[in-house]
């Protein structure tokens, strides 16, 4: 197997989608987008995460990994594209991606309903806002297949946030991409850890000091009815990284 691209190949392929397969079971475990002889790179690499264990582990069977060029020929943003969409026709489950692309939430696998709402633009105004309500962003924990119960415990917990603020939210709304997929109406919040919860992150307990998880339901219909499905990215600001906002529209 080659180990790089001549200078006219380099020239040619411009920015490019790979896919890394295993050579016994043909199914692709890493897709990756780049330029110049970026594809090769991986094979070399000595971090620890699970594409270098897959990779290591055929090589360790005497062979090497399926290396495949998916589409080549692009610009940036349009290789940016075709990962996520070949990542998400994959399913990030069956890949070692340690996470969708930052392009996967504007141009990835989308619910049709959920796609009309964005580009309708519908948006949530503040003056129709009469709760007290608390934004929570879940764009790094978010599936398009993600049944009710594991949007809930996705959204639910665990947050860095100041409790007497969180105590005083009527309803938290689950955000992706800048829009608003449920409502919950909150019953009460506790340290995190302290309710079940059927999957639970991997963290540290240092880092779940000052965490918090609420436990709650979904809103009855009318009010769901005025949040669900609208747009609120123009409560946030660009580069704006906290997942937590709130708006208090009893005040």
């Amino acid at each position: 197997m080659i180990k790089n691209f001549s200078h006219n190949t380099k020239e040619e392929l411009k920015y490019y989608v790979y896919v890394y397969s295993d050579p016994d079971t043909k199914k692709p475990f890493y897709v990756g987008k780049g330029k110049g002889n970026r594809v090769f790179q991986h094979l070399d690499d000595q971090s620890e995460n699970d594409k270098v264990h897959k990779i290591n582990e055929i090589k360790t069977r005497g062979k090497e990994p399926i290396i495949e060029i998916l589409a080549h020929g692009l610009d940036n943003e349009t290789a940016l594209k075709v990962e996520a969409a070949a990542i998400d026709l994959i399913g990030i489950k069956n890949l070692t991606n340690r996470q969708r692309r930052h392009k996967s939430s504007s141009y990835g696998k989308i619910e049709v309903s959920l796609l009309d709402a964005r580009y309708s633009h519908e948006k949530l105004n503040p003056e129709d806002i009469i709760d007290n309500i608390m934004f929570i962003r879940i764009n790094k924990r978010y599936r398009n297949d993600m049944s009710p119960l594991e949007l809930y415990e996705s959204t639910r917990g665990y947050w860095r946030l100041k409790i007497e603020n969180a105590k005083k939210v009527d309803y938290v709304l689950s955000v992706y991409d800048g829009m608003v997929l449920e409502v919950y109406e909150v019953a009460e919040w506790f340290p995190a850890l302290s309710t079940y919860m059927g999957s639970r992150e991997k963290r540290s307990p240092d880092d779940l000091k000052g965490r918090y998880e609420f436990v709650g339901q979904i809103a009855n219909d009318n009010i769901r009815k005025q949040y669900v499905d609208k747009s609120v990215r123009d409560f946030f600001t660009f580069g704006e990284s906290n997942p937590i906002k709130y708006i208090w529209g009893n005040e």
